[in-house]
């Protein structure tokens, strides 16, 4: 990765970047006019860019109120420009506010971390850029969805920083560990989510179940099952979904362990790899249908930013925490097996990472513990499909049980 702070960056290479920036934000600026005279282009956003640096470098040398006074003076020109526009009914507020942005980036230009005005700068473009289709986004956007997406991150950022960060009870359950754990698997999730909202009804089944697989391949295969039984037609390409969602499982779980306890990677990408790899081939050895369709998309997934999926999620977590460490206490490594079996057939992710973030280091056991709840996991998602999927029931129930089985050999090892 290459290191823009390595750079020896000059007075005059800041320069040269303040006056790219500037040039940059103007340009977009210049493009999308449309014959707003009010608006300005490239030689005006270059100027307040640089006007932005030569302030910046005169509060470098500590003359005393530079900056303060250079960003007055532009906020009263655009104060200036603002009413005069809308005195002919023109109204928005974007030019202004990017004239006051550039006006900063110029002057950020002159810090020694130069990522950050670069960063600005780009992003800001790029916003600009995209208006028309960040506006058709916010107008297909469900208030409930957005409202929902809200209140879980205004929860987070409350409570959060307000939970004890040290063990409780003789499970040693940390109330910050365990939030933060809820927060990265909802972004995950989330990530799955907004690709299928996004995309789902152009990409095809294949497609959006891969997406799906991101968010829930358990739900995937509940309703690309439901596809399939209304829709005898689509039932090869909804397996095909199904057992592409079912592979991304396994990435998934990786992500999800390179957060949680990096220690273990090493030790279970080579097998998730595979498995997937298996479950992908399999995907691809299904025939798709005569007529496929680019209407049908996994839709039944619910928006993991919503404080009542996180909750469960928190509740799982705790007490399949609480459950490993009593098995072990009482049953040992058969009861942990045991319990890994069981817990399979609902959840995956609350066991995996309870196992992973409570193990103080790498043990056999605890890999064999997730390999076989992912393995009953499998199982389970081929039974959802196949007693929907009346068509390709046979072919559902030996392609899963053949993927199943092939973990027990990882377990082994």
């Amino acid at each position: 990765m290459v290191n823009l702070n390595a750079f020896e960056w000059t007075f005059l290479f800041r320069f040269f970047l303040a006056f790219t920036l500037g040039i940059l934000i103007g340009l977009e600026r210049e493009s999308s006019r449309e014959g707003d005279r009010y608006r300005a282009g490239v030689r005006t956003y270059t100027l307040i860019s640089l006007y932005g640096f030569g302030c910046g470098i005169l509060s470098y040398y500590n003359i005393g109120f530079a900056f303060a006074v250079g960003l007055i003076s532009v906020t009263a020109l655009v104060v200036v420009t603002y009413l005069a526009k809308i005195q002919e009914d023109h109204f928005g507020w974007t030019s202004q506010v990017m004239s006051l942005l550039t006006f900063i980036i110029g002057a950020l230009c002159l810090m020694e971390n130069v990522s950050i005005p670069i960063t600005i700068g780009i992003i800001s473009t790029l916003l600009l850029s995209e208006k028309a289709k960040i506006e058709d986004q916010v107008e297909n956007l469900e208030k409930s969805e957005f409202l929902a997406a809200l209140r879980f991150l205004v929860v987070t950022v409350i409570i959060f920083p307000v939970l004890p960060n040290r063990n409780y009870t003789q499970f040693n359950l940390n109330p910050a560990s365990i939030w933060m754990i809820v927060i990265m698997v909802s972004s995950v999730s989330f990530g799955g989510y907004f690709l299928i909202k996004r995309f789902g009804n152009n990409v095809g089944l294949w497609l959006s179940g891969i997406m799906g697989g991101i968010v829930s391949s358990t739900a995937v295969s509940v309703a690309a099952g439901r596809i399939a039984q209304q829709s005898p037609g689509q039932s090869k390409n909804a397996l095909r979904a199904t057992l592409l969602a079912s592979s991304v499982m396994y990435l998934r779980i990786l992500v999800l362990v390179a957060f949680v306890n990096s220690n273990f990677i090493s030790y279970l990408w080579p097998k998730l790899l595979a498995l997937a790899a298996v479950g992908a081939g399999l995907a691809l050895s299904t025939a798709q249908d005569e007529r496929p369709t680019a209407k049908n998309a996994v839709k039944s997934l619910k928006n993991p930013f919503e404080i009542h999926p996180a909750l469960i999620f928190a509740v799982l977590f705790i007490g399949i925490s609480v459950i490993i460490e009593l098995s072990k206490q009482f049953f040992g490594d058969t009861g942990l097996f045991l319990l890994s079996l069981i817990v399979g057939v609902v959840d995956v992710d609350p066991f995996v990472l309870s196992m992973i973030h409570r193990a103080p280091d790498i043990q056999h056991v605890v890999i064999s513990a997730i390999l076989l709840t992912m393995m009953s996991n499998t199982v389970m998602k081929g039974i959802y499909f196949g007693v929907l999927a009346k068509k390709v029931r046979k072919e559902t129930f030996l392609k899963y049980a053949f993927w199943a089985f092939l973990h027990l050999p990882f377990v082994l090892i």
